[in-house]
């Protein structure tokens, strides 16, 4: 037993770093014993979200209170729901209702930006996959909403069928949040290393096709790319092709502030606008005329013209012609 109490006398310090070491571990263990559980949790859900759905497809609605809940909150907001459902009278301009159309817009406000946005398509491609469980349980949620929603917030409803609308819009929340979640989890894990650098490639020819500081020919260049990179992995709506055209088109040129207004005051009056005075023609410069020639004299010999005198004395006079008087 020495030795073991010399070895203790020695390294007693070890014991600090040990109990840190056990410690992480627990706290890891017990980390991911909450995140399998919560997973757990999900699964159960959407296994049970699953089969309401297909009951519901053959006529046999299931209530959503028979799901397990997924959160506190969630739990609390289905019990708010299910006391404003059992208030009788509800009819037109009722609050909650009026509430509960805009959840639903909301919702599908949030699931347009994966369908619509081609980046976001590209990163996510699990929400637009319908072959994903979680997205198909979703979409058939989403046909159940929008086939109980009513005309508009107005309408009379019972307490039957507007409790039914909020059950319906209550699980198509969920599905969406758990079809979100898994489809970041997973973004392009199922894809082959060869797909993989075909999306990235089309993310970055993406950021060129709508970069307003490209020329008109790289955008329509880096569009064609992403249409051929995408072709085969992915599959773009017509309303998402729609909008990325829009944002890939090119501007019009822009006008000077004159021109512009112009033509803006001539359109509004009717009237043509007017254009700016044509240049008269060039004309050939015109020849110098010969000097004229000096006056003849009576004498018949021609007169010479006076030369000034350098002097201040003035000049005499010409024959034959009488000076003016002096003033």
């Amino acid at each position: 037993m020495e030795p073991f109490f010399d070895f203790l006398q020695g390294y007693w310090w070890l014991a600090f770093p040990a109990f840190g070491l056990l410690a992480a571990a627990g706290n890891a263990w017990e980390r991911g014993a909450r995140r399998r559980h919560k997973q757990r949790l999900e699964m159960m859900h959407a296994k049970a979200e699953l089969k309401a759905a297909q009951a519901a497809a053959r006529g046999k609605p299931v209530a959503a209170a028979s799901l397990p809940p997924i959160t506190g909150a969630t739990a609390t907001a289905g019990a708010e729901k299910a006391t404003d459902a059992a208030a009788p009278g509800a009819g037109a301009g009722d609050p909650g209702l009026q509430k509960l159309m805009k959840t639903h817009d909301d919702i599908a406000a949030r699931w347009l930006e994966y369908e619509l946005d081609v980046a976001k398509v590209i990163a996510f491609p699990a929400m637009s996959d319908g072959r994903q469980p979680l997205t198909a349980a979703f979409l058939r949620a989403k046909r159940m909403a929008d086939g109980l929603r009513p005309a508009s917030p107005k309408a009379k409803l019972t307490a039957a069928q507007l409790a039914e609308y909020r059950a319906a819009v209550t699980d198509f929340d969920v599905a969406f949040d758990l079809a979100e979640r898994d489809a970041r989890r997973i973004r392009d894990s199922e894809f082959s290393p060869v797909e993989r650098k075909r999306l990235d490639t089309a993310k970055q020819l993406l950021t060129v096709a709508i970069d307003q500081a490209a020329t008109p020919a790289e955008r329509q260049v880096a569009y064609r790319r992403v249409r051929e990179e995408l072709n085969g992995l992915i599959s773009l709506s017509d309303e998402a092709i729609e909008v990325l055209e829009n944002k890939v088109m090119l501007e019009l040129p822009a006008r000077t502030g004159t021109q512009a207004t112009a033509a803006d005051a001539g359109s509004a009056a009717g009237s043509p606008v007017p254009q700016a005075p044509a240049a008269a023609p060039k004309t050939a410069p015109a020849t110098p005329s010969p000097p004229a020639a000096p006056p003849k004299s009576t004498t018949g010999q021609p007169e010479k013209w006076p030369i000034p005198a350098r002097t201040s004395e003035k000049p005499a006079p010409r024959p034959g012609v009488t000076p003016p008087p002096a003033t």
